[in-house]
């Protein structure tokens, strides 16, 4: 009888998340673009893709800070508790490394984490999957993977969010604001993690201005957001601050907000390539 009362209490929180998000003017993942995504299979509160760049911009060490940030987080008290809050009480999970268009990796296939056992068990793919490099950064090949990894999720899930962290501009691979664009209309949510550290040496790849570009370029979707990291002790507190906001039930504000947007040249990632290339 207790079980069937459990089961019966997630079916409701379920349903009372559909309504809620349908009579704000939001209709559910579940509900948008039905011949894109499979929607079969348990539901959930948050389908979500964390796709993580790899680009040789990125030393070891933040690779790592990177990869560990994860783990913490994914595992955290405060995580699992905003989990078991959540509507269904379960989150699926896929993690995905990238950085040009010929590099998309999945190092933790789609997972359902609902307790610390679950969490503790896709955890362990990340801590033995090696640490690897790779040119060039393709920020629309890795929207347009995380959708590939979307597609291929065989959950019901109220929402679906590709949370992308880079540290720097799309420059090969197409436009990235039609990525961006396509993933949205599909009713995805895009957030960014954009890394802007200071280090001893400098590229002429390096942006400045990378949070603007994310935001401008980058993010969509309603109640899209992004966190910017700009020293290495920040990786594992806003990794985990980004992943509470994810699983997050969206308020009203969020379902009615869309992110401002600047004049960032959202091709000057494509244009410093071809600067350079040119100079060589």
């Amino acid at each position: 009888m207790s079980r069937w009362l459990s089961d019966f209490g997630r079916c409701a929180r379920s349903a009372c998340a559909a309504a809620f998000l349908a009579f704000a003017g939001y209709a559910p993942a579940n509900a948008q673009d039905s011949d894109l995504f499979p929607n079969t299979g348990p539901d959930v509160d948050v389908a979500l893709v964390l796709a993580v760049d790899i680009s040789f911009s990125m030393d070891i060490d933040e690779l790592n800070l990177q990869r560990t940030g994860y783990i913490e987080a994914l595992t955290s008290p405060l995580v699992l508790d905003a989990i078991r809050k959540g509507m269904v009480g379960k989150v699926a999970v896929t993690y995905i490394e990238w950085a040009g268009v010929n590099t998309r990796h999945v190092i933790a296939d789609w997972s359902i984490i609902e307790d610390q056992a679950s969490a503790e068990a896709f955890v362990q793919k990340l801590r033995e999957a090696p640490i690897r490099r790779a040119r060039r950064t393709s920020v629309t090949t890795a929207i347009e993977f995380s959708i590939d990894r979307l597609k291929q999720a065989q959950v019901r899930p109220i929402r679906r969010v590709i949370d992308i962290s880079g540290d720097g501009p799309n420059n090969e691979g197409g436009l990235v604001t039609r990525a961006r664009d396509a993933a949205v209309e599909a009713g995805v949510v895009i957030n960014g993690l954009p890394i802007i550290i200071k280090r001893g040496w400098s590229s002429p790849y390096d942006v400045d201005n990378l949070d603007d570009y994310y935001r401008d370029c980058v993010i969509g979707g309603p109640g899209s957001f992004m966190l910017t990291i700009t020293r290495k002790d920040q990786f594992a507190p806003a990794i985990k601050q980004k992943i509470l906001r994810e699983l997050a039930s969206p308020s009203q504000s969020d379902i009615t907000a869309t992110p401002a947007r600047g004049e960032t040249d959202c091709t000057m990632g494509e244009r410093q390539w071809r600067q350079q290339w040119e100079r060589n």
